[in-house]
């Protein structure tokens, strides 16, 4: 059920595609206007997937999926029924919510299904956006012609319909959440600056690629992300955990997941104008709407049918492996697409290649996500993971029209796109997938010594029913004083690892467990001594807090020929001469900071009395420090 809310949500993207050049007549606008029922689902579609997804994770993924749907069948009935532009263009941007549930409806397959079937859904839900898509062209091109545009959307209300009483009946809630406080500014800033962002590249060759709109834009988009990534890092409950996705394997995922999705939207797109064109261009094969959308259902329905094979081959060579291969295959169908095009065949069977290895790539890529974030905020995960696709997909569309409609050839009195444009979109293609796969190489590989296999993640990404989140707060000193790079880990008693959570400013944080028994929980806090503590979990819900009871600290004496010098100066810089504290000596010449983050220092102590002052250099590591400074001693330059 929740595969096919992923395939309905893929068909809202390619839904109006063949209605596009009839939009200015059936509604009575200009063309540029009519170019904005599409791109309004995709800015609502990008912008509401991180809210969405995060949404989610705090109160509850079936919910937010029924949502999505219930906006997504109400702008399909005002489709239906309406024949205002205004009318139609706020139903496109209600079907737009529709793609957060591909990246909530994997979150709930990793939390609900049994683990030997988390493969095989995770692979066939990520391949429903490439399903879905490559169906929609010959479904709406066929009920176009023969039921007229209308039929569209109400082939479409009448489906979300049934999937939404689907997913109400069948589908369990997950109880896998972090409650807390949703991140209202930093969620105006992220759909600021991707509106902004997408505005720009979705329009850029209709406005002008140097016009001030896109120029305006774009500036835009870079200010607001400006402010927005510094925010993100400071406030305690962020719309995306920046720290958590600057992580080695979910920032190379992530990067990959751009490329892939670039190359997989150019055979989507240019698939179907390759075969359109007049025949008589000698590169092109005449073939009606209809036809050429039909042209796609091979790649479609091969995506299908290798999500076993996808669940297989995650489970016994791991991510990186498949998304590799995937990225591999796809490049190697652009290649055959380049140079064997002879006969509307030859162009299915590299579309169908092309298909292949997306199936692959994409049904890695949640995997590779959820092994490295912590299972409370798998949704959040995916959801970025997806925003990646869609600027991916964004990018693809604008090089395309760019490279279209700037390579042209004159045929019957009208330009067209010329053989070599293709060839140029097709080698690009073949670059992009050749950066992904060096960016997958250099993605870790997960730790595998407790399962003593390889493909097993260091996180576990496979669903248990039984699973229960464990609360708490991590209490440096007794206290509670704001903390930014609090992490709590969780393993089994036999050395597998089960969660980990990095904590908000106030230091609470929740982790799942997978049922009743014991686990070694472990916290950490910058400046603070690691604290490990035995859980005895005996199920249930738990709210459970570690004291950390040791800080970690700098301290000496400050001494001139051997007496204290009480009330010393004591100043901390780094080694770049950047100021971090001072203090002062007690009456015994003694002082104590609290240890800085690792790096080196230069700290000098000065009295006043004296007006003798001297310096040393220390190299801070991860624990407590002790250095003594003599204003009589001649420092060394290795001190």
């Amino acid at each position: 059920m929740l595969s096919l809310a992923g395939m309905l949500a893929a068909l809202q993207q390619t839904l109006v595609v063949p209605l596009t050049p009839e939009i200015p007549q059936i509604l009575d606008v200009s063309e540029a206007n009519a170019s904005w029922m599409v791109t309004i689902t995709l800015l609502t579609g990008a912008v509401a997937t991180p809210i969405v997804s995060r949404l989610a994770d705090m109160f509850g993924k079936k919910r937010m999926i029924l949502t999505a749907l219930v906006c997504m069948v109400l702008g399909s009935l005002m489709l239906a029924i309406g024949t205002v532009f205004l009318t139609a263009l706020i139903g496109r941007a209600l079907q737009g919510f529709a793609a957060a549930m591909i990246p909530v409806g994997i979150s709930i397959m990793r939390d609900e299904l049994p683990p030997a079937r988390v493969g095989f859904g995770v692979a066939l839900m990520s391949a429903t956006l490439g399903i879905g898509s490559a169906l929609g062209l010959p479904l709406s091109g066929v009920l176009f012609e023969h039921f007229g545009w209308h039929s569209l959307f109400w082939v479409s209300a009448s489906f979300g319909v049934l999937v939404t009483a689907g997913v109400y009946l069948l589908v369990d809630e997950s109880d896998v959440r972090s409650p807390g406080r949703f991140d209202y500014r930093g969620a105006v800033l992220l759909s600021v600056a991707l509106t902004s962002f997408l505005l720009a590249v979705t329009n850029g060759g209709q406005w002008g690629w140097t016009s001030p709109e896109v120029l305006g834009c774009l500036a835009l988009s870079a200010v607001v992300m400006a402010g927005w990534f510094p925010y993100e890092l400071r406030v305690g409950e962020p719309l995306v955990d920046l720290r958590t996705s600057a992580r080695k394997p979910v920032l190379l995922t992530n990067v990959a997941s751009v490329l892939i999705a670039f190359s997989m939207y150019v055979n989507m797109l240019l698939t179907v104008q390759q075969l359109e064109l007049p025949k008589a261009t000698g590169y092109g094969f005449g073939l009606d709407v209809s036809a050429a959308g039909l042209a796609m259902v091979p790649s479609g329905l091969v995506m299908v049918l290798l999500s076993p094979v996808s669940g297989i081959l995650l489970a016994r060579y791991g991510g990186r492996s498949t998304m590799f291969l995937g990225s591999a295959i796809m490049a190697s169908g652009y290649v055959f697409r380049i140079f064997v095009h002879e006969s509307v065949l030859q162009i299915i069977i590299g579309a169908t290649l092309v298909g292949i290895g997306t199936a692959f790539a994409f049904a890695a890529m949640p995997t590779l996500i959820m092994a490295s974030v912590p299972i409370t905020e798998t949704a959040s995960a995916n959801g970025l993971n997806s925003l990646m696709r869609a600027v991916g997909g964004s990018t693809s569309s604008a090089v395309l029209a760019a490279i279209l409609t700037s390579m042209t050839v004159g045929f019957a009195g009208r330009q067209i796109p010329a053989e070599h444009a293709f060839t140029l979109m097709f080698w690009l293609s073949v670059l992009a997938c050749f950066v992904a796969c060096l960016v997958i190489l250099r993605i870790p590989v997960p730790s595998t010594v407790a399962a003593g296999r390889e493909g097993v993640p260091a996180v576990a990404v496979a669903g248990d029913r039984s699973e229960t989140v464990v609360r708490g707060r991590i209490l440096p000193g007794g206290d509670v004083p704001r903390q930014t790079h609090t992490i709590v880990t969780v393993t089994r008693m036999d050395g597998r690892p089960v969660d980990w959570a990095r904590c908000d400013n106030e230091g609470r944080f929740s982790v799942a467990l997978p049922g009743a028994g014991q686990y070694l929980l472990i916290g950490n806090a910058g400046g603070w001594a690691p604290q490990a503590q035995v859980l005895d979990f005996r199920g249930g819900s738990l709210q459970h807090d570690v004291a950390l009871e040791r800080q970690l600290t700098l301290s000496g004496t400050v001494t001139d020929g051997g007496a204290v010098v009480p009330g010393a100066l004591v100043t901390l810089h780094q080694g770049g001469g950047d100021f971090v504290l001072s203090d002062h000596a007690d009456d015994e010449g003694e002082f104590t900071v609290p240890l800085p983050l690792a790096g080196i220092y230069i700290v000098s102590a000065a009295g006043a009395d004296s007006g003798r002052a001297a310096s040393r250099k220390l190299t801070v590591g991860a624990k407590s420090e002790v250095i003594d400074i003599d204003l009589a001693m001649e420092i060394r330059a290795d001190a």
